[in-house]
């Protein structure tokens, strides 16, 4: 009798190897974005807990983002780029941006980011 062989292959493994790294490479590119992200949410959380309660004004609202732009060294949008509307009796904060990193030649990672955060008065 024939006994089979089982396993994966040298190239088998090799091609699981690939996809995974690839996989890996992809987050090692995309983490930067979303640490941003993160750290602009925190920033309109942090001025909209600030400000909540006051008289505040748009001018008011983009003067504290500026302040913690500086702070927290963030480069993908202005803070004269956020959205600040009336809703209510206070404001609602928008981000709204696209990020995008390169990736391997000529292809891109794009990813889109979206926040709101409302500030009462």
């Amino acid at each position: 009798m024939r006994s089979r062989q089982r396993g994966a292959t040298f190239i088998g493994m090799v091609v699981i190897i690939g996809i995974i790294g690839f996989g890996l490479y992809a987050g090692i590119r995309l983490t930067p974005l979303y640490m941003e992200y993160m750290a602009i949410a925190r920033a309109m959380e942090q001025t909209a807990k600030e400000n909540g309660g006051n008289v505040t004004s748009p001018n008011q609202l983009r003067s504290a983002l500026d302040r913690r732009w500086t702070i927290e060294d963030i480069k993908s949008i202005q803070p004269k780029e956020i959205e600040i509307k009336r809703a209510g009796n206070g404001y609602t904060m928008r981000a709204w941006y696209r990020a995008e990193s390169p990736f391997v030649g000529n292809v891109s990672l794009v990813v889109d980011f979206d926040k709101s955060v409302n500030v009462t008065q």
